[in-house]
């Protein structure tokens, strides 16, 4: 389940960005599916021992994104599937992304040619080295 799997590390990095990069993992890895529930932030927050208003924040970002949906009176799902957008809107995100991805791979220590070669690993399904 979703919420045994998050983990908070003393990285540096704001707790709402842990909670979201490790859904966006999830929801990626799929470990949670399209149309499943989430936990409620309440839950999140005290399984996490955090403030209810940096999982709101996660959860905010999380539904920006389009991966997740909320219900009023409902709850909260993984969407099932990944928002519409354009060529340009879609060439942006993918940038967006990657420039991410690049500062955290150089934040970490690691040089960003490796994590994309890795990257290509995990997803043509060569996951060990």
């Amino acid at each position: 389940m979703l919420l045994e799997s998050l983990r908070l590390e003393q990285s540096g990095v704001p707790i709402y960005v842990q909670i979201r990069d490790q859904v966006l993992r999830a929801v990626g890895a799929g470990l949670v599916q399209p149309g499943e529930k989430m936990p409620t932030m309440r839950q999140v927050a005290v399984a996490l021992r955090v403030d209810l208003n940096t999982v709101r924040h996660a959860y905010d970002a999380l539904a920006r994104l389009g991966v997740i949906t909320v219900l009023p009176a409902r709850g909260t799902f993984v969407a099932e599937r990944p928002p519409a957008v354009d060529a340009k809107a879609a060439t942006k995100r993918l940038d967006d992304l990657a420039h991410r991805t690049i500062a955290a791979a150089t934040a970490n220590g690691l040089d960003p040619i490796e994590v994309a070669g890795r990257i290509l690993a995990i997803t043509q399904g060569r996951e060990n080295r």
